[in-house]
């Protein structure tokens, strides 16, 4: 099968194909340019950092934040995550979050836990994998520090009530982080008007930039309650050996990643241009038809919410009858079609969703540069793929 007539449908894992623009500002940078950020005064370095400013503004524009300088850029979405959690807890403190997470909040809290004890409360998801705001209010105790929760389920694309939980976490004065690894770039936000402290994403997902590349939105009056979590050189105040506390040096310390943030920058120009809004129409209408379509195959199960617009465009199916693994390996050697099978890095979810005992899910996760006619082809497959198995 050649590259050509593959259908890519793992854009939860990461986007591809990216916008053309995209490549050419990585490959002129890695051809033509190749200066550090930050760390010259020749043109072509001054010139780079110009760009990269660029970036920062234009991803403050697409999240929503008030000021640029609170976007710090990061490696990746677990590292964003990390930053935060790994900043902001102190032994003695006590974490909330939810059985919807992925494995970067789960693993830092249990590191946590064996390294001094932290104490974190798992509130449940219902069985379209859905959180209960409440139960956030009803976990809180007088050493909660913070609560994470997954904007959007990476599994089966559930979206939580994060407005809701934020307002409860204000209320109580305990800082709310949101992983939103799944919505930014596929959901219109505006994290200035959101009852939120931090959100954490990648830049390589819905945000259409190359791998290596993450985000963090710190407001600003909570910024200072987050510790660096590295330090190192940043270009200013070498004559001191302390981290700045200044954003968002105090959480950008070595080399910034210049090709991934250049190629950042051309992806989320590619987003103002097209608009989140249309960008989120397309891909309902193809996640529409996915769930409509695998609805009728039989054997099948497809967690979730019913409606799309409670849901990012991931689907999932579970099968009674065929591991997940098993059924990707035949849709990509048989008819080219490109997915991901298993717990998808978040185990606690697959016993909402009741999958756990049958090797997790089967996930499609369509992008922008999916069409309407690879999802017909897609449901066409599966359809030959439960005939052939069930013969």
């Amino acid at each position: 099968m050649s590259e050509q007539q593959s259908i890519y449908l793992d854009n939860a894992a990461t986007s591809f194909p990216k916008p053309e623009s995209v490549y050419s500002a990585v490959d002129h940078y890695n051809r033509c340019v190749g200066a550090p950020v930050g760390r010259s005064a020749y043109r072509a370095s001054i010139e780079l950092q110009s760009s990269i400013d660029q970036c920062r503004k234009l991803a403050a524009q697409v999240l929503g934040a008030s000021r640029p300088e609170e976007v710090a850029f990061s490696f990746n979405g677990t590292d964003s995550l990390n930053i935060i959690i790994h900043g902001v807890l102190k032994p003695g403190d006590h974490v909330i979050t939810s059985d919807v997470e992925h494995n970067s909040v789960l693993r830092p809290l249990q590191t946590l836990k064996e390294r001094w004890g932290l104490e974190t409360t798992y509130v449940p998801a219902n069985q379209q994998g859905i959180v209960d705001a409440v139960s956030f209010r009803e976990a809180i105790r007088e050493n909660t520090r913070l609560m994470i929760l997954n904007h959007a389920s990476n599994v089966i694309g559930s979206i939580q009530p994060v407005c809701e939980v934020g307002e409860l976490a204000q209320k109580a004065g305990v800082l709310f982080l949101v992983d939103a690894a799944q919505t930014a770039g596929h959901l219109p936000m505006d994290v200035s008007q959101m009852p939120i402290d931090f959100l954490a994403c990648s830049g390589h997902k819905g945000l259409m930039g190359p791998l290596g590349t993450g985000l963090i939105y710190l407001r600003s009056d909570s910024a200072e309650r987050v510790r660096s979590f590295r330090q190192g050189g940043t270009g200013t105040r070498s004559e001191e050996e302390t981290q700045p506390l200044s954003l968002s040096d105090k959480f950008e310390s070595g080399n910034h990643n210049a090709p991934g943030l250049v190629g950042l920058k051309a992806a989320l120009e590619y987003i103002l241009e097209k608009g989140v809004i249309q960008l989120r129409q397309h891909e309902q209408e193809l996640t529409s038809r996915l769930l409509e379509g695998f609805r009728q195959l039989p054997d099948f199960e497809v967690p979730g919410p019913e409606q799309v617009e409670s849901r990012v465009g991931v689907v999932s199916l579970v099968s009674q009858i065929v591991e997940p693994q098993i059924l990707a390996s035949v849709l990509d050697e048989n008819f080219g079609i490109q997915t991901r099978a298993g717990l998808h890095c978040a185990p606690r979810i697959h016993r909402a969703i009741q999958s756990l005992d049958y090797g997790g899910t089967l996930r499609f996760s369509p992008g922008a540069f999916n069409s309407l006619s690879q999802i017909e082809s897609t449901i066409s497959a599966m359809q030959d793929l439960l005939h052939s198995f069930r013969i």
